[in-house]
């Protein structure tokens, strides 16, 4: 049996390019290129059925390094707590308060691009301190 070597990670949401263009200044991602034959994705989108036009958007890390962000646009709104959520390792290798400021500055970086900030949680003994924040559409994160 052969392994799986990549991942893509789908979101749901109301406005695709929205919510990919979040991401992108979040983690560094950039927007892939067109398919062949269009000269910008704007161009592609034109060409879609109108019912098909910003229905999807994508984002890839420039370094090929992590998965490809995959956003669908759905009729349906976020009702509840997301079953499976990203950490954004702001603090890795870090300890204490040099940790703790390093993840705030993220946190204030991120709340100016529209994130909010949900509730900071602080290590109990098991788990490090992190940062719950949500999306441009809700969606929870958490920095850690």
């Amino acid at each position: 049996m052969a392994a799986v070597r990549e991942v893509q990670v789908t979101f749901d949401c109301a406005e695709p390019e929205r919510v990919a263009r979040f991401w992108c200044a979040v983690l560094g991602y950039v927007v892939p290129p067109p398919p062949p034959a269009f000269d910008s994705w704007a161009a592609f989108n034109a060409a879609l059925p109108p019912e098909r036009q910003d229905s999807a958007f994508a984002c890839v890390d420039p370094t090929g390094a992590g998965p490809r962000l995959f956003f669908q646009r759905v009729p349906e709104g976020k009702a509840a707590k997301n079953r499976v959520h990203l950490d954004v390792r702001a603090g890795t290798g870090l300890v204490g308060d040099e940790r703790l400021a390093t993840l705030e500055a993220e946190r204030d970086r991120l709340v100016a691009l529209g994130a909010t900030h949900v509730t900071t949680l602080h290590a109990d003994g098991v788990h490090e301190s992190c940062i719950v924040m949500q999306d441009v559409e809700g969606n929870e994160f958490c920095l850690d």
